[in-house]
Parts: C-alpha cells; structure tokens; sequence
C-alpha cells in the first residue's frame, strides 16, 4: 500500500453536515485527522529546528573566537566540528524531507476529493426544491470553492502556521537562554504583532466572505445564460444577459477592492512592525555584551533570530491573511451547501417490495408550504395493473400528484401506499427502483447514447439494450448519430441535456430507458408530446406492450392518448372530481367532455356548447 492510502478520501460519512464552522471543518476532515497530526509533528519539528540553527551558529561563532584562527580545526573541537555538519547535512534535510511528504504526499492530495466527495454526497440527497431555488453553476461553485479553500487552509495551517508557532517556541527558549532580559523585549513585539492580526484577520474572514459570495453569484449568472444559450439567441437577449453578468461583476470588483483596501494595510503595518524587531534583539544582545553578559556567539544567535522571524513575519502574515480569507469562503460555503432542505430516509426504513403494484392516495394534501396549490384531501386507489390516466388545467395537480408518489417531496397530510407500504417508510432509492418514468421535458446527460439508455439498468445486456432502443423507435436513428469527436452510433455523445437531438429523439431515448428499466409501476408524463403524428402511433404501439402487466399512471394534454386507458381521472384543483372511463366521461359532459371537445372540434364547437 502507498503510504498516500493512509488517508481514505472516499470513505462514507453518514452523519450531516453541521452548520457551524468548527463542528463542519471538523467534519469535513474526519477520516484524515491522524495523518493531520503526523504532518503537524514533522512540520513543528522543521520550525524548531529554525532556532536550533541560529544556537548552533552562536556555539560556532563562540568556539571560533576562543579557539582563534590556528586552535579551531584541533581534535578538540571536532566533535562539534561534525556535529554542526551532521545538523545542516542530514539531521535539517531528513526532518524538513518528512514534513513535505508528510503535507505534500499524503495529505494535500487527498484533502479536495476527501471534502469534495462528502459535499457532493450530502447535495446530492438535497431535495429538488434545493436545486430549483438556486443556479446549478452556483452550487457547483460552492461545492469546488469550499473544497479548494479548506485544502488551503489545512496546507497553509500544517506548512505555515504549525512550523512559524514552533519557530516562535523555539525562538523564545533561545533567547531565554541567551539572558532572560532578552525575552523582554520579544514578548512585548509579539504581544503587538498578535494584537494587529486579531484586529485584522475577523474583517479579512467577513470580507473574503462576501468577496467568495460575489464571486459565486458570477459564476451562476454565466452558467444559466450558456445552459440557455438557445433562448437567449432567439430573443435577440445577448446585451440583457451581457448587463445582467456585468452586473454580477460590478459587485464582485466592489468586493474586491474592499478585500485589496484592507489586505493593503494589513501588510503595511505588519512590514513595519517586522523591521523593528531586529533592532529590538540586537539592541538588547548589544547592552548584554557590552556589560559582559552576552557573547559573540550570542549576538549572531539573536540575530539570526530575529532576521528569520521578521522575514517570517510577512510570510506568516500573509499566509494568515489568505488562511482566513479562505475561512470566509468555507463560512459562505457552509451556508449554502448544508441546508437541511431534504427528503430524508426514516431511520428505521426498508426496502419497497411491489408484489401487485397497487398504489393508494388516502386523504393526501400537499400546497408547497403555501395556502393554495398542489393537491388537498386527494384519495385515490389506482388497483394492480390498472391503466390509468391524469387530466386536468394546467395547475391543477397532476405533476404534484406524480412527484409526492416518488418522494420529491413528503406530503404535509395522508399517506401514499404501494401494496400496503407507506412509502415514508420505504428507502427512497428502493421506492424509486420500482418506478420507471418518462417526463415531458426529458433529461439527457451529455454522455454516450449507450449510456444514457443503460441508465435505466446499468447492467443490462447488450441484446436488451438494443431490444430497448428497438421498442422505442431508437434503434435506427441511433445508428446514425455522430459526434465531433467522430464517435457513432451508440456511442455517440448526445451534448448537454441532448441538446444535438431533436425533441423527438430524445424523448425516445428516455423512452428506451424506461423500457430497459422495466419496473413494475411507470409513470408516463407527456411521454409522447414531442413526437409526430407517425411516430407517436408507433410509439404508442410499444407502450401498449410495455405497459403490459404493469401499473401505469398517465399524465396528458393530448386526450387522444389516454382514450384507452382502464379509468381517467379528472383533476380541478388539487381534488378528483370525475373518474371514469373515456366514455362514460364523455356522456356526463363535465370537465373532460370540455377538454375533449376543445381538442376534437375546436374551441368554437366548445364555446358553444357552454
């Protein structure tokens, strides 16, 4: 095993994520927290080793003035002689060696896709009004910013802010033992230097907070007018979307002239305050060696000391000043991606077993949080293998009716039962394991044609899968796909949410993956809307045989498709309020004899018939 496998990047984390900033650093990193340490250890041994140099200079400095030009090379001697070249050659090598394998191997490669995963993992288990309420560029931006900034800050803390504290120790007990007077005036110049980073560093966090906001905000901007590129075309809109990214932008340069303002004067006076600190240290060894309480040795050890630290002033602060810029943007992160807007498994939930197929709607209500919409005291028994179709006016509930079945959402009153199973109390991936579904607006990856059909089961045969595109009226046209990259047929990428086919073709696509996934109750929601006249009757000849034993809900404007289903229903907002079959609905001359009519003769015809 390498020794880069001691930390397990892709090791499931159950628990949320906590929504404050220690608790959700914490949880970021769990599972690397011993390598951590191993990597803090080797790393504060480096910075010890900073004030170690400067003793052994002194010891040196010491002996050579003793010693004079023709005693130091004597047999004497020699033993710190090799001990000072064993320090340089191979003791400082060895320790700095470890602490950058121990940073640089094991840990900074695995900190992003150790965040990553578990971030991606827990957004993923968001509800679809997560996804609806903000931009899909944002939330990916939010998911690679959060994960960039916290290896960041776990890099710059084990690399740079372990390794100064340690030199700082170090430094301390040199001085110490120096004089103790020494340590005077250092303790005093690191009171001040930590007073000027705790004033400085919170606004640095809040600024860099809002800066990472902003920057998030342009990202989604552009990402929604390139995903709408088409739209955005055919209504002549490039200067809108243009000002509207424009505008995103103002706000992030704003942002970012705050966070340069501050960052400016942060390294003016940190700058200033390192200068004094050689004078501090040399001044005090000076006085110490004139009144004969300090060596040569001394002086050059203190300053050394203070050289080192004053250069590792603005490195440290400016690492610092970074660290805590990128605090800000895990905080702006955090906010966004632990939302607790969620569908969440019971603790106690099994798998769904359809053993008939029968699904049941008793006294279920659900508004969107809101007064009015969605579906209200809805009962409904749709039996084991009955055929039924949805109508209703746009807004009537049909959608919300199909999305409660699946669990996009948890109905607010009732319960929906599959064979006696309340699907609250089902694992939602077995729930939607047994319901296949084929949408109006269908949903591509850009990925192979293979693939995107396999997505229904994945480990379908080959026959199967092409016995699938067969049934879908897929078969042929897939065959005659090619990609700018020249590959064909199956596999042929398919672009952005199938943006190279047609309306048509992509709805067959999703029809040949439900057709593969053969799962005992499909929903079909404008499964043919975007076909023509032609197509759709083959179709419709294939999911007369697909739907063949199978429970089948049927959303549709075209009332033509639902003719032959065993029952239709009617819904007017949010309730049920016919149910029959399309000809005995017909003769009662209710609201699906006024759709029928409007589609069949015209809204002429249906004006005056009201």
């Amino acid at each position: 095993m390498r020794i880069a496998d001691l930390i397990n990047p892709f090791k499931n984390i159950e628990s949320p994520p906590p929504q404050t900033l220690g608790a959700f650093i914490r949880w970021c990193l769990s599972g690397a927290w011993p390598m951590l340490f191993v990597a803090a250890f080797f790393s504060a041994t480096a910075g010890a080793l900073e004030a170690g140099t400067a003793w052994i200079l002194g010891l040196v400095v010491d002996l050579a003035t003793s010693s004079g030009p023709a005693g130091f090379f004597t047999a004497s001697n020699m033993w710190m002689i090799f001990g000072a070249v064993a320090f340089f050659m191979l003791l400082r090598p060895v320790l700095f060696g470890l602490s950058s394998v121990s940073n640089n191997y094991v840990v900074m490669p695995n900190i992003t896709p150790l965040v990553l995963a578990k971030l991606n993992r827990w957004t993923l288990g968001q509800s679809v009004t997560f996804f609806d309420d903000d931009f899909a560029g944002r939330i990916a931006q939010k998911q690679m910013q959060t994960s960039n900034a916290l290896t960041s800050v776990v890099s710059e803390t084990i690399s740079a802010i372990v390794f100064a504290m340690a030199s700082l120790v170090g430094s301390l007990l040199l001085l110490g033992s120096i004089h103790p007077l020494v340590m005077l005036p250092f303790a005093a110049w690191l009171v001040v230097y930590f007073l000027l980073i705790r004033w400085y560093l919170p606004r640095v966090r809040k600024r860099s907070a809002a800066r990472a906001g902003a920057r998030a905000m342009v990202s989604g901007q552009v990402v929604d007018t390139i995903t709408n590129i088409k739209t955005v075309k055919l209504f002549a809109h490039s200067e809108f979307e243009d000002q509207a990214a424009r505008n995103s932008m103002v706000d992030l340069r704003e942002k970012s002239l705050e966070f340069g303002k501050l960052s400016a004067s942060f390294r003016f006076f940190l700058m200033t305050l390192a200068g004094v600190l050689p004078v501090l240290l040399l001044g005090a060894t000076l006085w110490l060696w004139q009144v004969g309480s300090a060596t040569a040795g001394d002086i050059v050890a203190a300053g050394a000391v203070s050289i080192r630290i004053a250069q590792m002033t603005g490195w440290v602060s400016f690492t610092l000043m970074g660290l805590y810029a990128n605090v800000g943007e895990i905080e702006n992160g955090m906010k966004t991606l632990t939302s607790r807007d969620r569908v969440e498994d019971a603790s106690d939930a099994t798998s769904l077993n359809v053993t008939d197929g029968q699904i049941t709607f008793d006294k279920v209500s659900f508004a969107y949080g809101r007064d009015i919409g969605g579906v209200t005291d809805l009962t409904l028994t749709v039996k084991p293998g009955e055929k039924l179709g949805i109508v209703g006016a746009s807004g009537a509930g049909k959608s919300t009716l199909v999305s409660l079945l699946l669990r996009l959402y948890d109905g607010e009153k009732g319960a929906i039962r599959i064979d006696g199973q309340d699907v609250s109390k089902v694992t939602q991936d077995s729930l939607r394991q047994q319901i296949g579904m084929v949408t109006q607006e269908t949903a591509m990856f850009n990925r192979s044609a293979r693939e995107n059909i396999l997505y229904g089961r994945p480990d379908a045969s080959k026959g199967d899968l092409i016995a699938a595109a067969k049934k879908a009226e897929a078969h042929d046209f897939i065959l005659s796909l090619q990609d700018a990259h020249g590959r064909t047929g199956y596999d042929a990428h398919l672009g952005e949410r199938g943006v190279k086919l047609s309306g048509g073709q992509r709805q067959r696509i999703a029809l040949a993956r439900a057709i593969l996934k053969d799962a005992p109750v499909l929903v079909l929601d404008e499964a043919t809307s975007a076909l023509d006249s032609e197509v759709e009757a083959s179709i419709q000849t294939a999911l007369h045989r697909v739907m063949q034993g199978k429970t089948v809900l049927a959303i549709a404007h075209r009332l033509s498709t639902l003719s032959e289903m065993d029952r239709i229903i009617v819904l007017d907002q949010g309730r049920v309020v016919e149910s029959g079959t399309h000809d005995a609905l017909l003769e009662q001359a209710g609201l699906y004899a006024r759709f029928w009519h409007r589609q069949s003769g015209g809204f002429i015809q249906a004006e005056a018939a009201e």
